[in-house]
């Protein structure tokens, strides 16, 4: 029998979809390099969610009504735990080529 995850509703739906929409956006074919070098030039490792979420609002760009921030903080805290397990369900995606161009933010300390 293999591992099956716990299925955990969400609380906070429209919150929470608006983060996962700047995460799928940030790593979308066309722009996640872009996501990535932008993280590299900000001294910002690729696991580390609190400044990730401020280079996830610049390459976002201005959003309608609060920040990423602010939604972030709206979340309860078995939400913000989802959305940051989503982010680096994505980060682990990322194409291997990339992942070793990008290895000083995909590294571990």
């Amino acid at each position: 029998m293999g591992f099956e995850q716990a299925t955990i509703n969400v609380e906070r739906e429209k919150e929470f979809e608006a983060l996962k929409g700047a995460v799928n956006h940030a790593f979308s074919r066309e722009r996640v390099e872009g996501f990535l070098k932008r993280l590299q030039r900000e001294g910002v490792r690729v696991r580390d969610w609190d400044p990730v979420l401020g280079v996830l609002e610049k390459v976002n760009g201005p959003q309608p009504g609060e920040t990423l921030r602010g939604l972030y903080a709206k979340l309860t805290v078995s939400d913000q735990a989802q959305i940051r397990e989503f982010y680096l369900s994505r980060v682990e995606e990322v194409d291997p080529k990339l992942r070793t161009k990008f290895h000083k933010i995909y590294q571990y300390y």
